[in-house]
């Protein structure tokens, strides 16, 4: 039956930027059952109850999933019942799922309802005439079967997760199957889709690019601007003629605020699908940010002006759920946290974080950069970098991410590989070949703002609009060296192993573009643990004076280099076994907050418009 609101875990809207009100929550007790040997459909699992009990949308390696089981785990399986509404008699209902790792079938009813193949990317199942079915009789039940396989015998996206069984290295505790929000919504036949929202600073609008769901002649699409005074404008235009319609919503310059890290100014949108009559069909709420990203040479812009992007290396790990944050509350704590040490955004680090941690970006104005968790993709972990053949299906699955992720003002750029290993050859490989797919169809899908092609040392598109490197030289005058050639045209390039002196290419020549060290740092700071207990990069400090000072020498090397856009410290928390964080795994800081904050705001050489 279905889960009481009170005792519903993540019990947000899980989907920001396009928000109705009605929904039905579905976290919370799930039957369970893992398959180790992924035969439970021939064994009939699909079709009879299951043995555990979960709490979903904590993956069964969490703690606060009730199971914490840490094995390999070839499938698990999740069986629910739910009793949809009544009052959603006549109308289609979609179930949505925010993420399950890694390939997904859903039976309802004892049908097949969708696939879907990607654990970082939300689905839909049209429940269509199951539903449909359903509504013979008030609040009928719907049977929901879940099976999700992730059997780490094949590329995958991954991330960090461990592809042995104990954590290692940089490398944690997986995730397995439903890790995000699980809801059901009840809609019209015809109904709204997620929109592309472009703001258009040069001439005061937005752009909205608004696909609808059996779009039928005559009907009209309105989308409505609002603020904290009130409406502002409202453009509405036939839907007929258009794959999917758009609309181009002014702004008048009296009302025009930019949204920045200092004025994270958000718009209200109303959209509103409308029959030939003018009849509401469907509607819902979303919002917007207008700001801007260029490039000027080698400076990235925002809204015209040098924003020098101080950014901290966040994986978004939580010690009792994993992937998946034990509150909504939390993930704005971590935003906080890295504002409160002084930076004003982050990496989003070989995962793709829930939407509604980009939600709370956008309202404190918080620069992020969307990421891929695409260790995986390429077999990472073997021996044999110079012959990896990435999977196919993260090229797709990136593709979802920024379909997603796109309206979000606070993203500034994208970045789908990171760290790939690999020598430049006198021959094309399959690695060129999927890191100029990435590229290109980033570039493809979205005009405004810039994409690295690959983030540390592997850049094998000469077109990338950012060129960065990774650098955790400790000693700051060796790491000031490292980086003195920039301005000669001579940035530094590490390789695969952090050795930029052995004489192999691993990225294609600089071209001039904006450059940043995109990772540094990573001091090790763990007081009160053995010795070897936990790592991070180089000695750890004698003292915590002695970390202050190579902190403060590390930031100010970059700060102080005219050429340099922005940095990305390593990392905001400890992540199990790497204790390199400014707070403990459990968020507790380890450092004065305020004095890092101190050290970073000294203003950047590129602010002071020294370049």
């Amino acid at each position: 039956r279905a889960v009481e609101p009170l005792s519903v875990p993540r019990p947000e809207y899980p989907r920001p930027q396009l928000v109705r009100p009605a929904w039905l929550n579905l976290n919370g007790p799930w039957q369970v059952e893992i398959d180790d040997t992924d035969d439970g459909r021939e064994r009939g699992l699909q079709q009879r109850e299951l043995r555990g009990t979960i709490v979903v949308p904590f993956a069964p390696e969490s703690v606060l999933s009730g199971v914490g089981e840490t094995r390999f785990m070839r499938a698990v399986w999740y069986r629910r019942e739910v009793v949809v509404p009544g009052r959603w008699a006549g109308r289609r209902i979609l179930l949505h799922f925010g993420a399950v790792d890694h390939e997904t079938t859903v039976w309802v009813n004892g049908r097949e309802v969708a696939r879907h193949r990607g654990g970082f990317t939300p689905f839909t199942c049209d429940l269509g005439a199951v539903a449909t079915d359903a509504h013979d009789a008030a609040d009928a039940p719907l049977t929901i079967v879940v099976r999700a396989r992730d059997s780490h015998e094949h590329p995958q996206a991954r991330g960090k997760q461990s592809q042995r069984l104990e954590n290692h290295g940089c490398h944690y505790t997986r995730t397995t199957g439903i890790w995000q929000t699980v809801w059901l919504e009840p809609v019209p036949e015809s109904y709204l889709r997620r929109p592309r929202i472009t703001p258009d600073v040069a001439n005061g609008m937005f752009r909205i690019e608004q696909p609808v769901t059996h779009l039928q002649p005559g009907m009209r699409l309105r989308a409505t601007l609002h603020d904290e005074r009130g409406m502002i404008n409202t453009v509405t235009v036939t839907a007929g003629g258009s794959m999917t319609p758009h609309l181009y919503l002014p702004l008048p310059a009296e009302r025009r605020r930019l949204w920045s890290p200092e004025d994270p100014h958000l718009y209200g949108l109303t959209l509103e699908l409308l029959s030939p009559t003018g009849a509401t069909i469907d509607r819902a709420e979303s919002y917007a940010g207008m700001r801007e990203i260029s490039i000027q040479g080698r400076k990235v812009l925002l809204n015209g002006k040098p924003v020098f992007q101080r950014l901290v290396l966040d994986q978004g790990f939580y010690p009792d759920g994993i992937l998946t944050a034990p509150s909504d509350a939390a993930l704005v704590r971590d935003i906080e946290l890295a504002m409160e040490a002084g930076f004003n955004g982050a990496r989003l680090h070989q995962k793709v974080f829930e939407e509604r941690f980009l939600y709370h970006a956008d309202r404190l104005g918080y620069l992020a950069w969307g990421e891929f968790a695409d260790w995986g993709c390429s077999g990472y972990g073997s021996a044999d970098y110079d012959h990896q053949k990435p999977g196919l299906s993260y090229i797709s699955e990136w593709l979802e991410v920024l379909e997603r992720d796109y309206s979000h003002p606070c993203i500034i750029g994208w970045c789908p590989l990171n760290e790939t290993w690999q020598v430049l050859h006198d021959r094309a490989t399959d690695l060129d070949d999927a890191t100029r797919a990435l590229f290109y169809a980033t570039k493809a899908f979205d005009t405004t703002r810039p994409v690295i092609d690959a983030s540390g040392y592997s850049h094998r598109v000469p077109e990338t609009d950012i060129y960065d490197s990774h650098d955790y030289e400790q000693d700051p005058v060796q790491f000031a060296q490292n980086h003195a050639g920039l301005a000669h045209g001579k940035p530094y390039i590490a390789n695969a192993h952090g050795d930029h002196r052995t004489g192999k290419d691993y990225s294609v020549p600089y071209g001039g573009q904006p450059y940043f060290v995109s990772e540094f740092g990573g001091i090790l700071w763990n007081p009160g643990h053995a010795e070897g207990d936990g790592w991070g990069y180089g000695d750890a400090p004698k003292s915590l004076e002695a970390f202050y000072t190579r902190f403060e020498g590390l930031c100010r090397v970059l700060l102080e280099n005219p050429e340099m856009f922005g940095y990305c410290y390593t990392q905001l928390t400890d992540v199990y076994q790497e204790q390199n964080g400014l707070t403990t795994f459990e968020r507790c800081p380890k450092f004065d907050f305020a004095r890092l904050r101190t050290i970073q705001q000294r203003p950047a050489a590129i602010e002071r418009g020294e370049r």
